[in-house]
């Protein structure tokens, strides 16, 4: 709240917003915002409200739980399923979280990241980090858990070492509980394992979801003036799935930004023998996508269907204005394993750790630079691409810090990489690091062995401890 505060103070001044920080409110309107709240100036139209995927909204009566002159504290918002279709893969009710502020008009959307599920151990959560998030649904207290201070700086506002200009935006946090990378249309059933079981019946419904929280934005939110969508690992994923269509119907007046970390979705032509695509061919029966894929497609040109990874160039031809970026790390072993291990053998049945995360990582490579190369074609979507972070499985750029992002031989730091993202005066730059010995001869980092027991990853993937084992 304290810093919301300076945030608001410093609006007041004149000087103390640069040029390109547009959305920023003057004094008189700070203030008046803050006694008079300010309402949806752009609700959902009838129109808007037919065809695939419509923007259906809670009834007027219904108790989502937004509270319009609650500035700078979580809440949560509730969504009717039988208004909206919003729901949890378990069928419980959805709800996502709002951090109000007074003195902008801009809006942070941040999709929650953890993991994919397409059988019955992954989507009960029996699989841990290889499984769905959130198998239970989302509870009210969500935001004051410990691990959604340590998501990332983007959504924590009292970041005691990373201070992104998002960060002092409106906040839309957006929980992940579908196993479907926000991109599903399909209620499925798995079997248990074990015979006397009943089987899961799963909504794969992260689509619907984000089309109710884009209706939700409309109508109890001030169109924005900018706006952000991030999110790491499957929440890189959505933010990218989902762009076209929220950065469309929200519609904001000046500019807009995306950020995918960790998420990539890579070139992966059907009949191809590029790495990723049985991974594609089973998400999309597994996740229903054929009618998601038509409706993001439809609208905008560029993009294929055969090959899932031509929706990055189309988002940069499609919104030539908009500032794109896509974070990862080459020594990723979160993401890669989820792309690779199952769907091939010579990497499943390898017994030797350090050589199956070398046959991991020789096809994730494949793939980054294969993404970075045609990424090259567009001025307006960059990579930073560095090679390694002892932290989760090198998987997740801006979760936690921005520090041990580096990419030394460049001289660039990742923070430095976000604010040049958004900042509308300079050039967008790629960075690629090439060689990872830097950052394995960086040595233990005790915080970051505390955090991985907290996220409940392995203590190390540095090869260099594995071989000293």
């Amino acid at each position: 709240m304290k810093r919301v505060l300076i945030c608001s103070l410093c609006s007041m001044i004149p000087w103390a917003t640069q040029a390109y920080d547009d959305g920023y409110l003057p004094f008189w309107k700070t203030a008046l915002n803050l006694v008079s709240p300010p309402v949806a100036d752009r609700p959902v139209e009838d129109r808007e409200r037919l065809g695939p995927y419509p923007l259906l909204t809670n009834p007027t009566s219904f108790e989502d739980g937004f509270q319009p002159g609650k500035y700078g504290l979580w809440q949560g918002i509730t969504l009717d399923e039988a208004s909206t279709g919003a729901k949890c893969g378990n069928g419980t009710p959805y709800k996502f979280f709002v951090n109000r502020v007074a003195d902008n008009n801009n809006y942070l959307i941040y999709l929650e990241g953890g993991g994919a599920c397409w059988d019955y151990d992954s989507c009960t959560g029996q699989t841990g980090i290889r499984g769905a998030r959130n198998p239970n649904g989302i509870p009210d207290d969500y935001m004051r858990k410990l691990e959604s201070s340590l998501v990332s700086p983007f959504v924590f506002r009292l970041h005691y070492a990373d201070h992104p200009q998002p960060q002092d935006w409106n906040l839309v946090y957006v929980p992940y509980c579908t196993g479907d990378v926000y991109s599903g249309d399909k209620t499925a059933v798995y079997e248990s394992p074990e015979s006397n079981v009943e089987p899961l019946t799963w909504h794969h419904n992260g689509f619907k979801n984000m089309r109710a929280v884009t209706a939700w934005l409309r109508e109890n939110m001030q169109q924005p003036t900018r706006m952000m969508m991030t999110g790491c690992s499957a929440g890189g994923t959505g933010s990218l799935v989902n762009y076209h269509l929220m950065r469309r119907d929200l519609s904001p007046t000046s500019r807009a930004y995306l950020l995918n970390d960790s998420g990539p979705i890579y070139h992966a032509r059907m009949g191809s023998d590029q790495p990723s695509v049985p991974l594609h061919t089973k998400i999309k029966e597994a996740w229903g996508l054929d009618k998601v894929i038509d409706t993001v497609g439809a609208d905008i040109s560029g993009f294929d269907r055969d090959d899932l990874g031509t929706v990055n160039g189309a988002l940069a031809m499609h919104w030539p204005e908009d500032r794109m970026a896509h974070v990862q790390f080459m020594k990723d072993l979160n993401y890669s394993s989820y792309s690779y291990e199952r769907f091939y053998d010579e990497i499943n049945h390898e017994p030797d750790k350090l050589k199956k995360w070398a046959k991991i990582h020789e096809k994730w490579d494949k793939d980054a630079r294969n993404l970075a190369s045609s990424l090259d074609e567009y001025a307006n979507f960059a990579y930073y691409l560095p090679q390694f972070r002892d932290l989760n499985e090198s998987h997740c750029a801006t979760i936690v810090e921005f520090h041990g992002g580096d990419i030394q031989t460049q001289g660039m730091e990742l923070s430095q990489f976000i604010d040049d993202l958004v900042d509308d005066r300079k050039p967008l730059n790629s960075y690629l690091e090439e060689d990872p010995e830097a950052d394995y001869s960086k040595g233990a980092n005790l915080f970051y062995l505390l955090l991985n027991k907290v996220l409940d990853a392995p203590s190390s993937t540095n090869p260099r401890n594995q071989e000293a084992d």
